[in-house]
């Protein structure tokens, strides 16, 4: 998917020009990896059509646009009062996903076997699940972090509710380092598929 703004990085193929709007406790648990999925419904400016996955590698751009700590589990809740305060304002981007498995989930009771697996509460998913029609999708990530963040400038184009945001420029993601290594991402990866199935032991 390309837009009318994004400038490609001729000289780096592996540059990134989309990001995905994600609560900045979320984005700190999964460059934490703490969880290893993002549930999604869509904002108000996705369009009738609603979220669609439309890339499989993007940066994880961090918001406090509708984050509440009490739309966090008990154990989210727990986690994010020990975290440092932000000792800067600046927008940085520092980890990027790369999504392993996209599942569309119809079925209410799937998203309680979900419930070990992410930092959301279990109101703050069924709200989202039961918004315009039933339904979510799930996305499975491996996520990646940089040793330097990049620094954004302020743009009236990162605003509003929606899911992804188009970067003036693609950003270079040399560097990264995956958050998981490969065993204890396949762990998490068949916690998951578990779930999925009904057979969690989580």
């Amino acid at each position: 998917m390309r837009g009318r703004g994004a400038v490609d990085n001729m000289e780096d193929p592996e540059a990134l020009g989309w990001a995905f709007k994600e609560w900045s406790w979320i984005v700190k648990a999964l460059e934490e990896g703490r969880q290893s999925l993002i549930l999604r419904k869509g904002g108000i400016h996705e369009g009738r059509e609603g979220f669609r996955v439309s890339h499989s590698r993007f940066w994880l751009f961090p918001t406090e646009f509708h984050q509440q700590l009490e739309q966090l589990s008990q154990g989210g809740q727990d986690w994010t009062r020990q975290l440092a305060e932000p000792n800067s304002t600046e927008l940085q981007l520092r980890s990027y996903a790369e999504v392993s498995a996209v599942v569309p989930i119809s079925d209410e009771v799937v998203l309680e076997r979900l419930e070990p697996l992410h930092f959301w509460s279990t109101e703050t998913i069924h709200a989202r699940f039961h918004y315009r029609q039933p339904g979510l999708y799930l996305l499975a990530v491996r996520i990646f972090r940089l040793p330097t963040a990049h620094v954004l400038s302020p743009d009236s184009q990162f605003g509003g509710c929606r899911s992804w945001v188009e970067l003036p420029t693609a950003l270079s993601t040399n560097g990264g380092q995956a958050v998981l290594d490969d065993r204890q991402f396949h762990h998490e990866m068949d916690r998951l598929q578990t779930a999925l199935l009904g057979t969690c032991d989580c």
